[in-house]
């Protein structure tokens, strides 16, 4: 059969987080996941765990030279940890590999330290996957896996928007046919998530949770039967195991429930992921590389049971903005004068609640975003048209399941359980898969682990 016409009927693409290739012994767990199902042609991986933070550390404005080379003998030293488990022969190949990429970043941190920009900061941020997916090549090439390294650059093309780069899915789905496909059949392609190339031939990346939807995205570019995320937890959970110990593992649950999970704070996924394999129907599962053999959750597009609450979601972080103003009374055009505003600075609204004369919404914040979110210019322009009350300290509870905006009694349960709790916000009616509202962050744990042990008890 020649590999031009390979059958893609049973292909799996999968993806190894963070932890899954922190280390050489993480690395052989992944690798003999691989080795156990044939059908895996193609592998994603992330930087190895704490990698990331050094770079994000590394592309920031005005670090010194003296902490410029702190950070990359760090990463250095992350690496080499895993490369000294090779005989000395593959050590030292790999090392020099090594090496060059980081005399490279060592440059374009250089160039970043006298003058910013946001092309330098993606550029930096690459050389995470690039170290990762070379080293991980070579550990299945160690257990008779054929481990080819691919660099994903030469597919996944973006346009120039530095930090959340958008991807050309139809050259994608060209260049896979022209350039991947044709490998297949003899190698597993193990390449980079997170990362892409402009136009101009410079490297950018796809933002937040930019490796899954790497995944997501090959996946459906090469026809996949099936994208698997790897991960260190044992599928998703009824809540967050960390906030109670009485969270359960759900072992099949809908696209349309795993998107508002993901979109409401589960950060087991990130919601973009989840857009190519529904496209597509392509199957999702999410496992642990630590434990595979305990399986994990299915994500696909019909499932047996359709319980009323499927989990609940834990968003950190929000902000709440009331803008308030007499002229919204019998008046048209108010709000789209607002969101004009907001669009002007490339905010995105996640809960709208309205009254005659006021609109409350709501903005996610997440720790160590670059993105501006309500600045004193934002204000300001808001204030010409109307009074403006920003509040932070919220966190976002978001109940999942399945019919909540027509099944009876729904409210008294979810809100005589937390009852002494003060509700700045309810989002009601708008999707039959989730019911929102704000509480202040110090009820947030608390508010949770109370509706868990009601609703799932």
């Amino acid at each position: 059969m020649n590999s031009n016409n390979l059958s893609l009927s049973s292909l799996t693409v999968a993806k190894f987080g963070g932890t899954s290739v922190a280390d050489y012994a993480a690395m052989l767990r992944c690798a003999n996941i691989i080795k156990n199902d044939p059908n895996t042609r193609v592998v994603v991986v992330s930087a190895s765990a704490g990698v990331t933070n050094h770079l994000v550390r590394l592309g920031q404005e005005n670090v010194s030279l003296e902490e410029q080379q702190s950070i990359i003998q760090s990463i250095a030293a992350i690496q080499f940890n895993i490369t000294q488990n090779f005989n000395e022969n593959i050590e030292q190949t790999l090392n020099q590999a090594i090496n060059t990429l980081l005399d490279e970043l060592a440059q374009v941190a250089l160039s970043q330290s006298t003058q910013y920009s946001a092309k330098n900061a993606d550029a930096i941020l690459s050389y995470g996957e690039q170290l990762s997916s070379r080293i991980f090549a070579q550990v299945l090439r160690t257990i008779d896996v054929a481990g080819e390294y691919f660099n994903v650059q030469q597919v996944m093309k973006t346009n120039s928007l530095y930090g959340k780069a958008v991807v050309d899915e139809q050259q994608l789905k060209q260049s896979c046919e022209a350039l991947l496909l044709p490998k297949l059949r003899e190698n597993v392609i193990v390449t980079q998530g997170f990362i892409g190339q402009d136009g101009l031939g410079n490297t950018t990346t796809l933002g937040r949770g930019g490796s899954d939807y790497s995944a997501a995205l090959l996946a459906e570019a090469l026809g996949s039967h099936r994208l698997a995320i790897w991960t260190d937890v044992v599928g998703i959970f009824t809540t967050d195991p960390r906030i109670t110990n009485q969270a359960k593992a759900i072992k099949e649950i809908s696209f349309g429930e795993a998107a508002e999970m993901a979109t409401f704070g589960a950060k087991i996924l990130h919601p973009a992921t989840l857009i190519p394999a529904m496209r597509c129907n392509i199957p999702v599962f999410v496992g642990s590389s630590k434990e595979p053999e305990k399986g994990g959750t299915q994500i696909k597009k019909k499932v047996e049971s359709t319980p009323t609450y499927r989990s609940i979601a834990l968003r950190r972080e929000q902000t709440l903005v009331t803008v308030k103003s007499p002229a919204m009374l019998h008046a048209s055009g108010f709000l789209a004068q607002v969101f004009s505003i907001l669009a002007k600075y490339e905010l995105s609204v996640d809960l709208v609640t309205t009254s005659e004369i006021s609109v409350a919404l709501t903005f996610d914040n997440p720790s160590g975003s670059t993105q501006a979110l309500i600045t004193t210019s934002v204000v300001e322009e808001l204030e010409q048209l109307c009074e403006v009350t920003v509040e932070h300290g919220l966190s976002l509870v978001a109940v999942i399941g399945n019919g909540l905006n027509s099944a009876k009694g729904i409210g008294q349960t979810i809100f005589e359980t937390i009852n002494d709790t003060n509700i700045r916000l309810i989002c009601h009616g708008a999707s039959s898969n989730n019911l929102c509202f704000l509480v202040n962050e110090h009820d947030a744990s608390d508010v949770v682990e109370k509706l868990h042990d009601t609703l799932f008890a």
